[in-house]
């Protein structure tokens, strides 16, 4: 391969694009007490949300006050639906629009949330300017809020998605990415941001449990999992590692990985997340591995962190060419039905800082 093709990584062009931002900050007694009741306050304040949404052209705008985590997801027809710990948007950038405010009869939030999903055609390309229009957004919204100095904590999630056998469902076709990081792309667009941003750029990898696996994997007997998920982590571990990618996650327990920069936050897992901490500084950090062994999942999921390392002035093309290529020295393991069973790649890139 050559150097200029080293620096892309080819997708396929039915690649997904999403982005979402969200904007948060504590609900104290102070700001609370301003109005006579959580309604009340929920309400004030997703009115004055949505009127300065629509001033900044902003068009699916969402408060949320459950303390739930958004999750966000493309699909052809709009969604929201909830879990005990998450709010799954289901939408369409290019079609849907949407104000709602998500809250529970008396239940105090601990923060007040504000969800902005991408709209659109070219959500990665205009990414900067969605930034930039949040950052615009916040300072108008601080003015207004009954309570001064409150910390504004933002967060810009993007991610792409493709499956990873797309060629050989006769999708042919793909398009080079460069996979630039999030506060360079910004830089070249003129969209300014604090000097003490938190980055963290990763891929998620989904291999469904079907019946081919299962009869590759299992004796009809078993009821302990736990050698199944060691031979699969094993698999896993030495198949990253002759493609020098040893940020490592396997997840084999139901829950999903929710990955973090373990730097900066504490991390503890959840009946629906497992939490999975990586330094991006840290040089050889041990592969991560959980599974539970009394039950069969659906899925398997991993996680692959990039760290400083992999990000060059190109982008972060080199480092999912090299996803890639463990991948298929991964997938040849086990009899995956190509033409029919989609895995699902996402290359999640995040960024966070405080408002100023």
């Amino acid at each position: 391969m050559s150097v200029s093709r080293q620096k892309k990584v080819y997708l396929p062009t039915a690649t997904r694009k999403n982005q979402y931002i969200t904007i948060g900050f504590p609900l104290t007694d102070e700001y609370l007490n301003a109005y006579s009741d959580l309604e009340s306050c929920y309400d004030s304040f997703s009115k004055i949300v949505y009127q300065l949404a629509e001033k900044h052209e902003l068009y699916n705008v969402h408060v949320v006050a459950t303390d739930k985590l958004p999750m966000v997801r493309f699909h052809t027809e709009a969604y929201c639906l909830n879990s005990n710990e998450q709010l799954r948007f289901f939408y369409n950038p290019a079609h849907h629009e949407a104000n709602r405010l998500h809250s529970i009869a008396g239940f105090r939030a601990r923060k007040l949330r504000i969800v902005f999903l991408a709209t659109g055609n070219d959500i990665r390309n205009n990414a900067a300017n969605f930034h930039s229009k949040i950052q615009q957004f916040t300072a108008d919204l601080t003015p207004l809020l009954p309570v001064k100095d409150v910390p504004i904590k933002v967060r810009d999630h993007q991610h792409i998605s493709y499956d990873f056998f797309a060629k050989a469902k006769g999708l042919k076709e793909t398009y080079g990415y460069k996979l630039r990081a999030v506060d360079s792309r910004y830089q070249r667009r003129h969209c300014n941001l604090p000097e003490n941003v938190s980055t963290l750029n990763y891929v998620t990898i989904n291999i469904p449990v079907d019946r081919r696996i299962k009869k590759q994997l299992l004796a009809n007997d078993t009821v302990d999992f736990g050698s199944v998920y060691q031979t699969v982590y094993d698999k896993f571990i030495q198949a990253t590692n002759s493609k020098q990618l040893n940020r490592v996650a396997m997840v084999a327990n139901g829950k999903l990985p929710l990955v973090r920069n373990s730097k900066y936050e504490q991390l503890s897992s959840t009946d629906e997340f497992q939490m999975i901490g990586f330094d991006p500084h840290a040089q050889s950090p041990a592969p991560i591995g959980h599974w539970d062994s009394n039950k069969l999942v659906d899925v398997f999921r991993f996680v692959i962190v990039a760290g400083k390392s992999d990000e060059t002035d190109e982008g972060y093309g080199r480092f999912m060419n090299q996803v890639e290529d463990a991948l298929r020295v991964f997938t040849q393991e086990f009899d995956i039905d190509k033409e029919h069973v989609d895995v699902i790649l996402r290359f999640h890139q995040h960024i966070s800082y405080k408002a100023q």
